[in-house]
């Protein structure tokens, strides 16, 4: 790119930090896109106790507050796909200190394809893929998820977040999962009702078991 085309995009578009949103200083490193704010203060993962049932443990790599829920709802519905790359490499982090190895299949759990269509990605598809690729493992597509169930952000007991999702997902070839240690990936953990239908279904399955690693969990 020309320095005059440059200059032109970084006009229209100026990069911010990917947590906090502020605008970069000219000359910042575009990797990892973080203020030198943010940069200091990244968390720890975590993991807790379990919520839900049906798999065994959980990691995350943030708390899902700001800065990185605005961060994460920018990456979900304000286009900025880029972002998964470094929450791909924070998921990783989370995922080797909480959870350690040894796992036989990397999975996620879809949105369905309506909601596919609509928003033009698949947002957790696109963060396992990111993961695989610092974990050496492709992530596989196992399950199905029904289009007819309702957005689970829009739910605020958790009683009625468990009915939404039961019997929300069907497993697409049990064969890939029969036996397997299975990484589960979902984007945020709440009350555990989705991961713990798909792990229900995953286990019914055959699986050997099933951990889950999410980018951030409600506190």
């Amino acid at each position: 790119m020309s320095r005059a085309g440059a200059a032109l995009r970084a006009l229209i578009w100026p990069r911010r930090c990917l947590l906090c949103h502020a605008l970069l200083p000219d000359g910042a490193d575009p990797n990892p896109r973080l203020c030198a704010f943010c940069a200091a203060r990244l968390p720890e993962p975590f993991s807790g106790s379990r919520r839900g049932s049906h798999y065994r443990r959980w990691a995350a790599a943030f708390h899902y507050e700001d800065p990185f829920r605005s961060s994460f709802l920018r990456y979900k519905f304000g286009g900025c796909r880029f972002y998964a790359g470094l929450y791909g490499l924070w998921l990783a982090e989370a995922v080797r200190k909480q959870l350690g190895s040894g796992y036989d299949l990397l999975t996620y759990i879809p949105i369905s394809a309506l909601r596919r269509r609509r928003r033009g990605f698949d947002q957790t598809l696109l963060l396992a893929r990111e993961l695989g690729a610092h974990l050496g493992m492709a992530p596989v597509c196992t399950l199905k998820k029904s289009s007819l169930v309702r957005p689970q952000s829009r739910m605020i007991r958790a009683e009625d977040r468990q009915r939404n999702v039961r019997g929300a997902f069907r497993v697409i070839n049990p064969e890939a999962v029969r036996g397997k240690r299975v990484l589960l990936i979902d984007d945020v953990l709440t009350t555990g009702a989705t991961v713990s239908e798909a792990a229900r279904m995953l286990m019914a399955a055959g699986a050997k078991q099933v951990d889950v690693a999410t980018l951030a969990a409600a506190t």
